[in-house]
């Protein structure tokens, strides 16, 4: 029996973290074309985007939509109506600037953007779930679902508060497997039990498993000497069942030309391996002051513009690999929005996707590094 993606190639790529010229802040749109090519060349089709990703929609409009038939991919982004406040017809616009953003004429996929926490309530308060079901009965979108970044309690409730939900986004990594915050394992259980297949983000952790600590790498190159770290995370996150796609936040073209590599090489993980990413998993475990992905909802509910994923970035560092390094990364990019600045509104934490006591570790960022 097929499910709703089955077809999909397995490699998506996500557009979060798409390459910067040397400002640093602009989009590099040459680079992203040349990738987008290299992306469809290899016969993967689906592309992730969303408004609160800065100008990503935009740029795929340009990189993409501009430049190949539209039956050719599939696009998918999403609605934050928590990003706000919004109004009710405000929350609506959304998907309108959206379409004009993208050009797309309409989107293979739309999300209900993070839920769990205070922003499902939102969602609700909004009737959002209502608004995205006529966008399917409307032809504006062909299939719908949400992202979430909560526990498998709150997920099965969502379901089940929701049966007209096609699919669903998690964030799935061999770190957070077994977390029990993130819930990963959980989560993926929860959606096969009732029946939607699933879109992973963040298989690499924002990036975090791209450049294990030491003790995390040497057990891992023990196992397989000839792995990248990113292969591990790819392919533990090609392996998950009724999997339709596997999103990576791709930021140059050689990240995705060793992506493209990972996914036309790719075999199940054997026991032996899972058993490697296991203990790897323990250890990180032991490491890690936070498992914050950068993901920077906190700094966007926050009033004082702090830096957070910056401070946790630091934090982490320090953990990892000294105090000493962990201070010169915070006085290089906290220069306009310290720790010490904080107001204990806690308006970050209720924002947070990985459940972080943020406040906490700013007081802890404050006392190590100021």
């Amino acid at each position: 029996m097929t499910y709703l993606g089955e077809g999909i190639p397995k490699l998506g790529f996500g557009l979060m973290r798409l390459p910067k010229l040397e400002d640093g802040t602009t989009i590099d749109l040459e680079q992203t074309k040349q990738m987008v090519d290299t992306f469809l060349e290899a016969g993967c089709t689906y592309f992730d985007t969303a408004r609160a990703y800065g100008e990503s929609e935009n740029t795929i409009r340009q990189a993409l939509v501009e430049r190949y038939p539209r039956e050719s991919f599939q696009l998918a982004t999403k609605n934050a109506a928590w990003i706000g406040p919004k109004s009710y017809e405000d929350a609506r616009k959304d998907f309108d600037i959206s379409l004009k953003n993208t050009g797309a004429g309409y989107f293979d996929f739309y999300l209900i953007h993070n839920t769990g926490s205070f922003r499902t309530k939102v969602f609700d308060d909004l009737e959002m779930w209502d608004f995205v079901k006529q966008l399917k009965a409307d032809g504006k979108v062909k299939h719908i679902g949400f992202s979430h970044h909560d526990n498998a309690e709150t997920l099965a409730a969502i379901i089940e508060a929701h049966p007209e939900m096609e699919f669903v986004q998690l964030q799935v990594n061999w770190a957070d497997w077994e977390n029990p915050n993130t819930q990963s394992r959980k989560c993926v259980e929860t959606a096969r039990a009732h029946g939607l297949p699933v879109v992973i983000m963040e298989p690499v952790r924002g990036g975090t498993l791209a450049n294990p600590p030491e003790p995390v790498a040497e057990i891992l190159r023990a196992a397989k000497p000839d792995w990248t770290y990113v292969e591990w995370a790819l392919r533990f996150a090609f392996g998950v069942e009724g999997l339709i796609t596997v999103l990576s936040g791709m930021s140059s073209l050689k990240q995705m030309q060793q992506n493209l590599e990972t996914f036309r090489t790719y075999q199940p993980l054997s026991d032996d391996e899972r058993a490697a990413l296991a203990t790897a998993q323990r250890k990180l475990d032991e490491l890690l002051d936070n498992p914050c992905t950068s993901c920077q909802y906190c700094m966007k509910a926050c009033p004082m513009d702090i830096k957070i994923s910056q401070i946790m970035e630091s934090l982490n560092r320090a953990a990892i690999y000294g105090e000493a390094n962990g201070k010169n990364w915070y006085g290089f990019n906290t220069r306009d929005g310290k720790a010490s600045q904080c107001i204990q509104c806690f308006s970050c934490e209720a924002a947070c996707p990985q459940h972080i006591e943020i406040v906490g570790k700013l007081e802890k960022a404050a006392e190590l590094f100021e």
